[in-house]
């Protein structure tokens, strides 16, 4: 009766799918088809060599349309006729070709293949290609990592799991930014870096709609689009880094190419997956900072060093207006509390050999640490129907996302720099009324930024269509359509409640800001693929077009005044308006492109790629550019005399040059633009212009080259892959200085500065054992990159001068170079370079630190003992960071310090990293002010971080009634090892809340 009704939800399931996709099926059609029944039907099971069941075979009976997979137990009935062929293939294992010989009951062991390369295929964006033959450089993290990891952004991922990839989080509040770099930073202009992002072939924005005044919370300034992204939908992340696999993507891919694909439906019966998860975190990591007994006696000794006797009446600190005997940590007030997790997906998915479909629900909801209610919540619905016509010639797959996301973080970007500052004796910040605390109008309390309501909503819906059919046996046609929308909305309070009343603030003094923004996007793909072989040649020839369009606009209004606060979400109640920005932007892309690849012997390979573009972005002279690229493989391993080399498995040697560009310079910026002035002339408001036109603006451009070698050993039980790579991004967009005769400083052009990325990057992964019930495996990364200033002419002459050094890295700083405390004065000392006795910024600021990573990597480890299961990840970098002191205030002023300070110069003779406390007296202040540009805080911010763990076990396993449950325990940034001054060696960042240690528990279902 339960199989009957399976089978009445499934046959009800497919009938409604194909209605849905009939006009797809009449071209498939062929008249007079006639299909010949089954025969018998066989049944059996599969296993290893060592008896153990597989699951998940795919089994097709050759030269008929007829295929299934194996159960939970092994097991599997199809039907076949008494001479027909069953294939028998699954990933890892080698292929079997099985002769039913009249038989109906079929027992099969499928041996392990320890060398999978064939079988591992790597998704390129416009073609796939296997690992095996790959000629390019591309990185890829599947699903099997993605889902034991408690995230809500796909980027967490790839953190410590890819040779060149560099992903840096901001900020430990969920739904913030994360910085990503591959292969370094290319751009003079820090916000040109971002790759390109492609989700199921659709290209995806990752700038954001938001009003950076917003929501200044995230420390980042705005929300991360690609927080819409539900990470358990992912089947896959590549990474495409050189030139052959970048190219193809023309002036978008500089900066690299992140390909998400997100999972498919798989044939069998219909089954159902329930993941559910729930989780909490605290921050990482907090400063030690001074308690009461140590601040007061700070104030006191520096109000003794400056002579002060009588403590001044805004001394509310130490003159007897608060109580000295209080003690509030701020850290914990502000972000200590625990911030909970909770995960549910539910997917649906099934079908056979011609239809497959899967959708899902997923719920994703994290409260913040800051006091209040505080959440980001975020709802996606997904679907996939993936469908081969009866011939195998028409090919279709539809994917579809829908995502909405609430997020009220809290607006306001001093809120974590107040908890450092605030001096830990300050008074209660609530009245017993609930109401802020003003102490007599003695401070200004630190939690008014809670009284500022921010909420923020944000939609997003991607769909993508690929349609295929085969001309002939050799050539395909395809083509891919996709259409993504992006919609948000922001508001931000600003209640006269932030005010002490004493000052008179009323509802007339409150304020709101409104923000709204959208974005679509579709793009039009045809392309004709051709594949082909001719004895020991395998030809692949690929061409095809690129339409795609983008418009946005966005609207963001400050209102002022209201009659009272309940009014002051509505911006026509306010007394006046503020138009902050009302834009609307329209990008148009098109472009031809080609690839060609040539294999010969299965052991040499040679990859040509070529593209022109075509983009609004630039100006009427050069508009259009030539991009290309040529990659080659030498499957050395297959010669006959490497074949007697002991143990060498696999070995491949590969080499890329090519080039690709970056129009990622925002929309317009070579027109002619004009801006509202203040001035009004006969009651008209006047604009002035702001930018130069430019009908020669057009795209950096980027040479990459590349030199690999992969080797297998053992069977490839030992593999290590190691990149020498060197990009020099040239033809650099910045503002080029103009003579202040023309009325503008510069003019947005094209420089021949230049700036070189090169390194070398390390990979290597082991089978460390591997026996019936217990296996480990080992992997290890290693990055050793090199950013470079190589020229930029008149440097001196441009607005870059004081951030730039020809020869050294754009994420390098100009100092002072400090040279300790003077035993004498108790003061900072700085190296007078020029001797003219003046500590000066144009003539002594000229020590270069380099804050890129000297070399970062990851280590994971994957171990299996029957049913159990242990992941575990480490990360680690070697930088150079700006410490807490570079954005503390000067110690003895009013504002508590880390405990370090404690040791500092308190009589002649004493030598010590700080100087003496005091009150804020003009030398003192300018000496603290010299030491926060100085040496003196570019410290070593180097960090070894437990990234991810994650136990399973599985509680229970039925195959006969395909069913399953497995138990997890995971852990996100667990620990952190470091010497660095501040709360996060990672973000480098003191105004940013400090990245969450989350520990989640949870469950799968399967059925």
């Amino acid at each position: 009766m339960k199989q009957s009704i399976s089978y009445m939800c499934r046959g009800t399931l497919f009938m409604l799918l194909y209605v849905f996709l009939m006009p797809f099926f009449l071209i498939n059609v062929q008249a007079g088809t006639v299909l010949e029944p089954p025969q018998a039907t066989v049944s059996g099971t599969v296993t290893d060599t060592s008896g153990n069941p597989l699951a998940g075979v795919n089994l097709v009976v050759e030269s008929k349309n007829i295929g299934t997979i194996s159960d939970f137990d092994g097991s599997f009935s199809i039907n076949a006729g008494p001479t027909d062929v069953i294939i028998f293939s699954m990933v890892g294992f080698k292929s079997l070709t099985v002769p039913i010989a009249g038989r109906e009951e079929v027992i099969v062991q499928l041996e392990e293949d320890v060398t999978v390369l064939k079988e591992v295929v790597l998704n390129a964006g416009y073609y796939t290609v296997s690992e095996r033959e790959h000629t390019g450089n591309i990185e890829k993290v599947t699903a099997v990592d993605i889902e034991k990891q408690p995230i809500s952004n796909p980027l967490v991922a790839l953190q410590g799991r890819m040779a060149g990839v560099e992903v840096q989080q901001t900020s430990g509040l969920p739904g913030a930014k994360f910085n990503i770099k591959i292969r370094g930073r290319n751009s003079i202009r820090s916000d040109a870096n971002e790759p390109l992002y492609i989700v199921d072939g659709v290209p995806y924005s990752s700038t954001s709609l938001g009003e950076g005044q917003a929501s200044l919370a995230l420390s980042s300034g705005a929300i991360s689009p690609l927080n819409n992204i539900n990470p358990m939908d992912i089947e896959s992340i590549e990474v495409l880094k050189d030139a052959d696999a970048t190219a193809i993507y023309g002036s978008r891919g500089a900066n690299g190419v992140v390909l998400i694909t997100t999972k498919r439906g798989k044939t069998g019966e219909t089954r159902v997956e329930i993941n559910l998860l729930t989780g909490m975190g605290k921050v990482s990591r907090t400063l030690d900072l001074m308690g009461t007994s140590d601040y007061l006696a700070m104030r006191r000794e520096a109000f003794a060093n400056d002579g002060v006797e009588n403590y001044p009446a805004n001394a509310h600190d130490i003159n007897g207006n608060w109580d000295q005997g209080r003690e509030t940590d701020w850290q914990k007030l502000f972000f200590g509390r625990t911030s909970y997790l909770t995960n549910a997906q539910v997917s649906v998915s099934g079908g056979d050999v011609r239809t497959r479909f899967l959708v899902s629900g997923n719920y994703h909801g994290q409260t913040s640490v800051f006091p209040g209610d505080h959440k980001n919540d975020k709802v996606t619905f997904s679907a996939n129907i993936g469908h081969k016509g009866m011939d195998d010639r028409l090919s279709l797959q539809l994917s579809t996302s829908f995502t909405t996301n609430r997020n009220n973080l809290p607006g306001d970007g001093l809120l974590v720099q107040q908890a450092y500052f605030v001096p830990p004796n300050g008074p209660e910040p609530y009245t017993e009324d609930g109401s802020l605390n003003w102490e007599n109008s003695t401070w200004t309390n630190p939690l008014v930024g809670f009284e500022r309501k921010y909420e923020s909503n944000a939609s997003t819906l991607i769909g993508n269509l690929t349609l295929g059919y085969e001309l002939t046996k050799d050539l395909t046609l395809k083509t891919n359509l996709g259409y993504t929308e992006n919609h948000l909305r922001e508001i931000n309070t600003n209640p006269h409640t932030r005010y002490d009343p004493v000052y008179g603030a009323g509802p007339e003094n409150s304020s709101v800001l409104h923000n709204q923004g959208k974005r679509t996007s579709w793009i039009l793909e045809p392309q004709l693929d051709y594949k082909v072989v001719f004895g020991d040649v395998t030809l692949g020839a690929l061409v095809g077009a690129t339409f795609q369009e983008q418009k946005g606009d966005r609207l963001s209004q400050y209102g002022f005044g209201f009659t009272s606060n309940k009014l002051i979400e509505n911006l026509s109640a306010a007394s006046r308006l503020s138009l902050l920005a009302d834009e609307e932007q329209q990008y148009r892309y098109q472009a031809l492109y080609g690839r060609v690849n040539l294999g010969l012997m299965d052991r040499y390979f040679l990859n040509l790629t070529g593209r022109r573009d075509g983009s609004s972005r630039f100006g009427p002279n050069k508009r259009f550019g030539n991009f290309g690229a040529i990659g080659a493989a030498w499957l050395f391993s297959e010669e006959g005399i490497v074949q007697k080399v002991p143990y060498l498995s696999f070995g491949k040697i590969r080499a890329s040059y090519g080039t690709s560009g970056s129009d990622q310079i925002g929309d317009y910026q070579y027109l002619d633009t004009y801006s509202m002035g203040s001035d009004q002339y006969q009651g008209v408001l006047g604009i002035y212009p702001t930018r130069l036109f430019n009908p020669d603006y057009n795209w950096e451009e980027n040479r990459k080259w590349e030199l690999s070698m992969d080797l297998g050993w053992f069977h490839d039980r030992v593999f290590i892959s190691g990149s020498y790579y060197n990009n020099r991004s040239s033809n650099q967009l910045v503002g080029i200085p103009l003579p202040a005769t023309t009325g503008f400083s510069s003019i947005n052009g094209n420089l021949e500065a230049t700036v070189e990325n090169r390194g070398w990057e390390l990979e290597l992964s082991t089978v460390n054992a591997r026996s019936e019930r217990f296996q480990w495996t080992s992997s290890f990364n290693l990055t050793l990159p090199k950013n470079l200033l190589v020229s930029f002419p008149n440097l001196e002459e441009s607005t870059y001068a004081n951030q730039l050094v020809v020869g050294e890295s754009l994420n390098s700083v100009k100092l002072y170079q400090w040279n300790g405390v003077d035993t004498e004065t108790g003061l900072h000392t700085f190296e007078d370079f020029n001797g003219d006795g003046t500590i000066s910024s144009l003539n002594d600021r000229s020590i270069i630190k380099n804050l890129d990573p000297k070399f970062y990597g990851g280590l994971s480890n994957h171990v299996s003992l029957g049913r159990f299961e242990l992941d575990c990840l480490f990360q680690f970098t070697k930088q150079s960071g700006l410490n807490f002191l570079s954005r503390a205030a000067p110690p003895g002023v009013m504002a508590n310090q880390p405990k370090v300070v404690l040791q500092r110069w308190q009589q002649v003779g004493d030598v010590t990293d700080f100087q003496r406390f005091s009150s804020g007296t003009p030398d003192t202040y300018r000496a603290f002010q010299l030491y926060q540009q100085s040496t003196a805080v570019a410290t070593d911010a180097s960090f070894i971080r437990l990234q991810n763990i994650s136990v399973s076990y599985q509680l229970a396993s039925r195959p006969t009634e395909g069913f399953s449950c497995d138990l997890f325990l995971r852990g996100q940034n667990l620990f952190t090892w470091t010497n660095y001054l501040g709360t996060d060696p990672e973000a480098r960042n003191p105004l940013a809340v400090p990245s969450l240690r989350m520990l989640s528990i949870g469950t799968r279902l399967n059925f």
